[in-house]
């Protein structure tokens, strides 16, 4: 019995500990994705349309084109074991904004905004890899809480626009520098990162801790951390379900800490979402729900800021959730002069709040509590291009009018090994 339980200890060693660089990827690899979307809006684009909302209940409406991301990837192989990754991002066809304190100016911020939209460095890693079941990244990185930040790229969901709920009230795409240990096992995919904690004074209403990851600043504040993990099994064929959470301060990472003196801003995130493909079907879903202690302390002193700061100045709720599912299926399946190409009729269903409870004096506004049904298309000519049509609504509360929208896309996404 003893040799056999030693026999086991070295086979479970070896497996964490062996290399296995015979099996080494070609050493460039480029790729990347990037979306085109053509819009029309059936209401106003006023931002009093929340408040004094009958006087635009017959609004003409509008529409847009965009150019949601465009991304391009560029990764390397040295060799034994060691890996370098990169993704460069323009949101939007624009540049990004830096914003800095001028001390020349009695610690006003000051903001220079050249053009709307961004270029973004989402991601820039080195990582050291034994096998994959034992990895270590380390650089700038996504963090895969929720179904979307884990898979963000437009062939992994339906909707022209990435799925509304999780990319208002999390950051989306949710990438900051930090330090990951992953691995994947036969029926198991595991991740544990430590990060910079989020910046409480970019928390707001309408979007919650959205845009408290992406610092205004040449630099992440990070006198705080944070730690985020993700686990997803692969046990039933065609099915993989994921769990993941999110937990640290937040307070302190500001340039000016004495505003939030004994004030803690704990954020915590958990989220359970699923995908299945099989039979022609692909069906996702997912749940998120948020917590922030000492909400009713931040919003008090993120509405003391003043014109020049970088924080939203409105409420800031103590939870928000969001909860949806999708499913389509190939009609092309059926066709037996259409086996290259697929055709997916899919709807889907989003609930979102981000400010789902308050706390203490803090209001809640009942326009950030919203519905979204949509009906549409994709349709794959080939495997890295989709072409996408939708129909949706948003539904608000009965005082408020509802937006619908028509959206046409075309988007792709590739890996290309040189």
């Amino acid at each position: 019995m003893k040799n056999k339980k030693g026999l086991f200890t070295t086979l479970i060693f070896s497996a964490l500990f062996t290399t296995s660089w015979a099996q080494e990827q070609p050493r460039l690899s480029l790729g990347g994705y990037g979306e085109a979307v053509m819009s029309r809006m059936f209401y106003s684009d006023n931002y009093k349309r929340y408040t004094n909302a009958e006087l635009y209940k017959n609004a003409k409406g509008f529409g847009q084109f965009d150019l949601p991301h465009v991304v391009f990837y560029v990764n390397y192989n040295f060799g034994h074991g060691w890996t370098l990754g990169s993704e460069i991002e323009f949101e939007h066809g624009g540049t990004e904004s830096a914003v800095e304190i001028e001390e020349e100016e009695t610690g006003e911020y000051e903001t220079e905004v050249e053009r709307g939209g961004e270029v973004a460095l989402e991601q820039f890693w080195i990582q050291k890899s034994w096998n994959s079941a034992l990895n270590l990244r380390m650089g700038h990185i996504v963090v895969p809480v929720g179904l979307t930040n884990s898979a963000h790229e437009p062939n992994n969901f339906f909707t022209v626009y990435r799925p509304e709920g999780e990319s208002t009230i999390l950051p989306c795409t949710w990438h900051q520098t930090g330090i990951s240990l992953w691995g994947r096992l036969p029926k198991w995919r595991y991740e544990v990162q430590f990060l910079a904690g989020l910046e409480a004074d970019l928390f707001g209403s309408k979007n919650w801790i959205n845009g408290a990851a992406a610092s205004p600043y040449e630099f992440d504040m990070a006198t705080n951390y944070a730690t985020a993990i993700r686990l997803d099994n692969y046990s039933v064929p065609g099915l993989r379900i994921g769990i993941s959470g999110y937990a640290g301060k937040s307070a302190a990472n500001t340039l000016k800490p004495d505003k939030y003196k004994d004030v803690s801003g704990q954020v915590l995130i958990g989220s359970a979402d699923f995908q299945y493909k099989g039979n022609h079907w692909i069906v996702r879903g997912n749940f998120d729900y948020g917590h922030l202690s000492d909400s009713e302390q931040l919003t008090k002193i993120n509405l003391s800021m003043g014109n020049s700061s970088v924080s939203p100045q409105t409420p800031i709720a103590s939870d928000a959730m969001c909860y949806a599912l999708e499913a389509g299926y190939d009609i092309f399946s059926q066709l037996h002069n259409k086996k290259n190409q697929q055709l997916y009729l899919f709807g889907r269903y989003d609930y979102y709040d981000s400010m789902h409870k308050t706390q203490g004096s803090v209001i809640d506004n009942p326009c950030w509590e919203r519905k979204k049904v949509t009906f549409g298309f994709n349709y794959l000519p080939i495997k890295e291009i989709i072409i996408k049509g939708e129909y949706s609504k948003r539904i608000l509360k009965s005082q408020f009018n509802n937006e619908p929208t028509i959206s046409l896309g075309v988007a792709y996404a590739g890996f290309f090994k040189l």
